[in-house]
């Protein structure tokens, strides 16, 4: 018994497609009817380039315009692509524990109290926690983070617990509003 392989997306030979690819890049900023003019004295130039790449496509099956996709690719994908290679994201360092659990408590205590601002809360934590602080400073530096990397990470962290809690909190505001609400009406 012998499977027959679908083909779904019909690509392009990878030769084929850097020509297309500088080609879509040297006309990126060219007006429509600029890129259609370079567009058909390119594929004349390139007839035997064009041509072998329709008579491939035929024979793998594809029933559309092959010239047509070749436009579109080059006018609509390959133009905006970037040929840039993206950036390799360094690994995630996270904060101890011990650090989080300090910043939550310290938020708990403080979160209530007149004038509370998580900046103003910041300062004294640092202040009232400065040894542990020493300890996950050196640790992250161990990590091959910079100093201001490691003082960004635990303002960063500090300030996004703080908006944890307060959204956490404003969720239970909500919850009780609606549990009296609810037991109003039922009377």
């Amino acid at each position: 018994m012998t499977t027959e392989n679908t083909i779904f997306r019909f690509k392009f030979t990878p030769d084929f497609t850097s020509h297309l690819l500088s080609f879509a890049k040297l006309h990126q900023y060219d007006d429509r009817i600029t890129y259609k003019e370079e567009w058909i004295r390119w594929t004349q130039n390139n007839d035997s380039l064009v041509d072998d790449e329709c008579s491939r496509m035929k024979g793998l099956g594809y029933d559309g315009n092959v010239l047509d996709k070749m436009y579109k690719s080059g006018r609509y994908y390959f133009r905006k692509k970037t040929t840039q290679e993206p950036k390799q994201r360094r690994k995630y360092v996270s904060i101890d524990k011990d650090v989080i659990e300090a910043m939550d408590y310290h938020i708990l205590q403080n979160y209530g109290t007149p004038l509370f601002k998580p900046s103003a809360s910041y300062e004294q934590f640092c202040h009232e926690y400065s040894q542990l602080l020493d300890e996950e400073y050196n640790r992250l530096i161990t990590e091959n983070l910079t100093r201001d990397d490691v003082n960004s990470k635990i303002k960063k962290t500090y300030k996004n617990r703080y908006f944890l809690f307060s959204q956490q909190s404003q969720n239970n505001d909500r919850h009780d509003e609606c549990s009296i609400l609810s037991d109003i009406t039922e009377d």
